[in-house]
């Protein structure tokens, strides 16, 4: 069975649950930003959790299907639509051979998850089928789609009718906090500059992408003067190069942070503030440009009781929908 591309929609992808152990090679894990919903989606029409799916950004696909098989769509408020018919997020739902697959605009939430019975049947690149469009790696033929695209898919009976109900799945907030582990490189700006980065309001700006997210609006950073070590760039917020871990903030020059998504570079000369909790990761994946966000700072023990609650919430909705 293939999926035909009609259209491709803004930047679409094949994406699992990413590839780790590779980083310290520069090729990052990877994998669909928002994993909840990856996981879900996967589930609703009976795939394994890990199974290719197709990560949607802001705007949807057109696809036509040439056998009978099961879809599911989550994540961002993206309406599925069957031959124009509109159909529910979160649930699963049928298509015959010939049926076009098509979205509405976008409602809310910035990437959709769409996971088809079988799952998409792309080779597999170090362990995964993800897209690294840097790195011209893995997914289809390296790339997001094009028209014209023929898209493999695995055998897989599927299950229509599934739901996911709303208390399980995550809001979507008109404003969000993010909360983070101050960094190693902390001491390197004034306490002043913290607490402002802490009370100051910022605002996704349109440079959001699968390599990070900028933010914008907030005081720029003052730094604790210094003379720089040999190594080092001649901007404050430079340092003699380090490991960036998924979720770190830098802020070059100071003026504008930038947090590292699943994309992400694995090492460079930029300070890092601090860390967002794996717990966060997936929201940041639905932020709109403008969308207000706030940093909050929050102790070790606070981001593993998160990630738990996480864990918990992904429990509950593979329990529900396994009944």
């Amino acid at each position: 069975m293939a999926i035909k591309v009609i259209s491709p929609g803004l930047s679409t992808s094949v994406q699992d649950l990413g590839r780790p152990g590779y980083y310290h090679l520069g090729i990052p894990e990877g994998g669909g930003m928002d994993r909840f919903a990856t996981m879900v989606a996967n589930l609703l029409v009976g795939n394994p959790e890990g199974a290719a799916v197709l990560e949607a950004t802001f705007m949807g696909p057109e696809l036509e299907f040439t056998q009978d098989a099961v879809v599911a769509v989550t994540g961002g408020d993206l309406p599925p639509k069957v031959n124009g018919v509109e159909q529910p997020t979160w649930e699963s739902f049928a298509v015959k051979a010939g049926d076009r697959l098509s979205f509405g605009f976008l409602k809310g939430g910035a990437r959709a998850y769409i996971a088809v019975s079988g799952g998409i049947d792309v080779p597999v690149v170090l362990g995964s089928r993800s897209t690294y469009v840097l790195g011209a790696l893995g997914g289809y033929q390296g790339r997001v789609l094009k028209a014209g695209d023929a898209l493999p898919v695995g055998q897989g009976a599927g299950v229509a009718g599934r739901s996911l109900p709303a208390d399980l799945r995550r809001a979507q907030p008109a404003a969000i906090e993010l909360r983070m582990l101050p960094g190693l490189y902390w001491h390197r700006i004034t306490e002043a500059a913290g607490k402002r980065f802490f009370e100051d309001t910022w605002k996704v700006a349109p440079e959001a992408d699968r390599i990070g997210y900028r933010f914008r609006g907030g005081h720029p950073l003052e730094f604790v003067a210094r003379e720089q070590p040999f190594g080092a760039g001649s901007d404050p917020s430079n340092i003699v190069d380090a490991c960036y871990p998924y979720g770190s903030i830098q802020v070059p020059s100071g003026t504008e942070p930038i947090v590292l998504h699943r994309d992400a570079v694995s090492g460079g000369g930029y300070m890092m503030l601090g860390v967002v909790i794996s717990a966060d990761m997936d929201r940041i994946a639905q932020l709109q440009p403008h969308t207000p966000a706030q940093f909050v700072p929050v102790t070790m023990d606070q981001a593993l009781a998160a990630r738990a609650d996480n864990r918990a919430l992904f429990d509950r909705a593979r329990a529900h929908l396994a009944g």
